[in-house]
């Protein structure tokens, strides 16, 4: 299958698990593409906000009823989709982004660089995860990362090195000064950069910049859905991926063995 039907389903995330779940179930039924792409953080927030005790209340293990309904269905619905959740394990709580298709959870990736920025600090509510995660879905490579992972461009190289030609980004991308042209630049970057697809779903509301957005090989802006509620379906090629992987072979070009050198001599000092 060398095409996809994507739906980007920028909602408004309420403080109420129940209602949050609800409408991701009703979607399933509603939107029949291929694949449907929820924001981050999207089992609630408090007035866009998250604290401790919030994140302990309403998160679960991959076992509990928010995860297992949308699984269940996904299988009745035949739908895919990539959602998140405050993923419990053990005494630890992840910020993880799931892929279930049809029914079938194919992969679970939890956010490897937390939101320590702009005063936020996500490291008082989640662990951080050390796996990178890419995984087959009907012709393409899927690699998953989340909001903040955005910043940090190894990790997209990673991936693609690993044969990722499809990234998708559920967010929570918080207004601010500058924030929705860094938004564009690392969108676009890292999807030329790597020349793959880029979806990248953000919640919206007046805490978040909306903008939930496909950014192509080439590095452009191929779909934004600006800042209303909304879903919207978009159609990407292998096809594009191809093309710009024959015109600009930067995966191919790229010095991994001097890269490689450097970096493993190389030591950051922070004054």
């Amino acid at each position: 299958m060398s095409e996809l039907r994507i739906a980007l389903c920028q909602i408004r995330v309420s403080s109420d698990k129940r209602e949050n779940l609800e409408r991701v179930l009703r979607t399933l039924e509603e939107v029949d593409v291929d694949l449907l792409v929820f924001p981050e953080y999207l089992m609630g927030m408090v007035n866009g906000r998250l604290s401790k005790n919030y994140v302990n209340l309403v998160s679960e293990t991959i076992e509990g009823e928010f995860i297992t309904s949308i699984v269940d269905k996904s299988k009745e619905t035949g739908a895919s989709l990539v959602f998140t959740v405050f993923l419990r394990e053990e005494n630890k709580v992840y910020n993880a982004s799931l892929l279930v298709e049809q029914g079938s959870l194919r992969a679970i990736y939890k956010k490897i660089h937390l939101f320590d920025a702009f005063g936020y600090r996500e490291s008082s509510l989640f662990a951080s995860g050390s796996d990178v995660v890419v995984c087959n879905f009907r012709g393409f490579k899927v690699g998953l990362a989340i909001c903040f992972d955005l910043r940090f461009p190894e990790l997209f190289r990673i991936m693609a090195y690993r044969g990722a030609n499809l990234f998708i980004v559920p967010s929570a991308w918080y207004r601010g000064v500058y924030k929705v042209h860094q938004w564009y630049a690392l969108t676009s970057c890292r999807a030329h950069e790597n020349t793959a697809w880029l979806i990248a779903v953000d919640q919206i509301g007046e805490e978040f910049i909306g903008h939930s957005l496909v950014a192509s090989p080439m590095g452009y802006i191929y779909a934004d859905l600006g800042e209303r509620e909304r879903v919207c379906e978009v159609e990407i090629a292998l096809d594009e991926v191809e093309e710009a992987r024959r015109l600009v072979p930067v995966l191919e070009l790229a010095k991994k063995e001097f890269y490689r050198k450097h970096y493993e001599q190389l030591t950051i000092t922070y004054k």
